[in-house]
């Protein structure tokens, strides 16, 4: 049995063998290398026996003298390289790199046109039994560097405003009998934040060998790629050159470096890999992107104080530098104003980056002032005849859209700066305006009735004038409590009659009407008045006069009158109704009493008569004669 197993291992150590034999591999050729670049070679060595660590010895047949080999770089041997390849060895032009204990490549740094020949990698044996290949080759050929790039433009050093547009060409051309592609990449070596320029390698943007458009990892270039701000294009240039152009269209100030273009020529080997043969870089300069911050301005013409008369033209003037160009960049410009006592700012007018210009009151958007575009930065703002409501302290705000010519609803602007304040002012005559209500009373205010409240109002000053009123109401009462949350502090407003004479009605229900009665005397009525318009009453009166050209303004005169309370009263219909329903009620409830107690009455009699004719004896019969 023994001697059976004995044959057996021998049989599959025999057939394992056969099998397992030393083999190098190299890759398949031809290879095609740019003379001056590099040329790298992959040795690998396996089914030997020994050491993990293989050795490697490389050697060269020249097509010239096919016969003979030349020692080229071995790892073993220091002294093995011939004279023409020792100095390149000793230099570390040519030599070999590990990969693996059996894998190692040559490399030689920069080919020259002699290195085109046959490389052998040849491995001294290790094996137990001298069996397999011990060696490879491939062909190398070296070709002529063909490869062209060029620029039409450099940067020098030139500082520019952030959000300005920037646009750099490279052409580059290559011309081989073997078929290569061509990549060109634009790249930046940025700020290193002390002003200097360091190695912090960018890639903004390339087009590779399959003309396919890639931006950069590093920084925001691919967002701002996707975002439509930096593109490249290829086109046909003149001489068979290839233009590739850069085009950020709104520089950032990460834009702020060195800027380069490269160039680089691929080729499918045999093994089916593409490979990079040649590349060329062309420095394009350098480029300092300045904060838009530092180079805004935003002021307003006139200066310090206007003092105006009512009715007098007011002209404003917003001015506008260092936004870049002009071409480039959309605005938004806004004219805001702040009252004389203060509070808050609003905003007078608008317009938009594409030219619309909008009001945020009412007096402009009907017509009595405009906004327009002049000269390059220059925004005006006008009011054809200015009035009292018009005072105060008028600034504009600019919000740059760097780079942006159309930018979105919710797009951030880049930069908000604001103007100084100028103070407008208009000479007013003095006014004086007083008011009163007055509660017309019947003898007794019910449900159902007519309300009527009388405002007299008394102006003096000289001039024309003409007087707006307004009615306001505030409920007392709230579910049983006072309503003195801040929105219903004074009520809300029920009418109110214009200075020239046009009623207006803001009531939630009830009927009412406005009207004058008298020079002074101004009329509230609410007819069919119920719950709902109990409460406290007051008027307001607003004095308008006449500016020198005839239109009318609201001097800010303004008096509020005292309040007066109204209370309804229910109708004597409701008042009689409780006491006929508990009447109604009480002589019903009296009337079943009454009779159920005659019926029970009678019932009970009639009960104890027939139970006496039941108890009495029967009489004796009578006899006949």
């Amino acid at each position: 049995m023994s001697r059976w197993w004995r044959i057996v291992l021998i049989a599959v150590v025999w057939e394992v063998q056969s099998v397992v034999c030393r083999e190098v591999t190299l890759p398949p050729g031809p290879i095609y290398r740019v003379a001056g670049f590099p040329l790298s070679l992959p040795c690998t060595v396996s089914g030997y026996d020994g050491s993990r660590t293989q050795d490697f010895e490389w050697f060269l047949y020249r097509e010239t003298a096919k016969e003979m080999s030349i020692a080229v770089v071995s790892t073993r041997d220091r002294g093995f390289p011939y004279a023409i390849f020792q100095g390149r060895v000793n230099s570390g032009e040519v030599r070999v790199e590990r990969d693996s204990g059996d894998k190692a490549r040559l490399v030689i740094q920069r080919l020259q046109p002699e290195d085109q020949g046959k490389y052998e990698c040849y491995t001294p044996s290790t094996d137990v039994q001298f069996q397999g290949t011990y060696s490879a080759s491939v062909d190398v050929k070296v070709i002529t560097d063909t490869l062209l790039i060029t620029h039409s433009r450099i940067l020098s050093g030139q500082s520019v405003i952030e959000g300005t547009a920037l646009q750099l060409t490279c052409a580059a051309s290559v011309e081989s009998a073997q078929h290569t592609h061509l990549s060109v990449t634009f790249g930046m070596r940025g700020s290193t934040g002390s002003g200097s320029l360091g190695h912090n390698l960018k890639e903004i943007i390339s087009i590779d060998r399959d003309l396919h458009v890639t931006p950069g990892r590093g920084g925001s270039y691919e967002k701002r790629y996707n975002n439509g701000e930096i593109s490249m294009e290829k086109r046909s240039g003149d001489e068979g050159k290839d233009l590739y152009i850069l085009t950020i269209s709104a520089l950032a100030l990460e834009d702020s470096g060195s800027y380069f273009c490269e160039a680089a020529q691929w080729i499918l080997d045999p093994s089916g890999q593409w490979e990079r043969i040649a590349q060329r870089t062309l420095e394009l300069g350098n480029l300092s992107v300045q904060p838009l911050a530092d180079t805004l301005s935003v002021s307003t013409v006139p200066v310090g104080e206007v003092a105006l008369q009512p009715g007098s033209p007011l002209s404003l003037t917003c001015l506008v530098s260092g936004a870049g160009p002009w071409y480039r960049s959309a605005l938004l410009v806004q004219w805001l104003r702040r009252g004389p006592a203060g509070g808050v700012e609003v905003e007078v007018a608008r317009m938009s980056p594409n030219g619309v210009v909008s009001w945020g009151d009412d007096i402009s958007s009907g017509g009595g002032g405009s906004m327009e575009k002049g000269e390059e930065g220059r925004f005006s703002l006008r009011r054809f005849s200015a009035h009292p409501a018009d005072a105060g302290q008028y600034r504009c705000a600019v919000s740059v859209y760097a780079g942006q010519l159309n930018p979105a609803p919710s797009s951030p602007a880049t930069i908000t700066q604001r103007s100084e304040g100028v103070v407008v002012s208009l000479k007013t005559k003095a006014v004086s305006v007083l008011a009163a209500i007055e509660l017309s009373r019947r003898p007794l205010l019910k449900r159902g009735s007519t309300v009527t409240l009388l405002c007299n109002v008394s102006v003096v000053t000289t001039g024309p004038t003409q007087v707006e009123v307004q009615w306001w109401h505030k409920k007392r009462e709230l579910h049983g409590k006072e309503d003195k949350t801040p929105e219903n502090a004074k009520g809300s407003i029920l009418a109110t009659l214009t200075f020239d004479g046009i009623s207006r009605i803001f009531s939630n229900g009830s009927e009412l009407s406005v009207d004058r009665i008298s020079a002074g005397t101004y009329r509230l009525r609410i007819f069919s008045a119920h719950e709902e318009d109990q409460g406290d009453y007051h008027c307001q009166a607003d004095v308008w006069t006449q500016d020198p050209h005839g239109g009318w303004y609201n001097t800010g005169a303004s008096a509020e009158s005292s309040i007066v309370h109204v209370y309804l009263y229910a109708l004597v219909a409701d008042l009689l109704l409780i006491p006929l329903v508990v009447g109604v009620s009480s002589a019903l409830f009296v009337g079943v009493v009454i009779i159920s107690m005659v019926t029970c009455c009678f019932m009970n009699r009639l009960a104890r008569q027939r139970s006496n004719c039941a108890r009495k004896p029967a009489g004796r019969p009578i006899k006949e004669k």
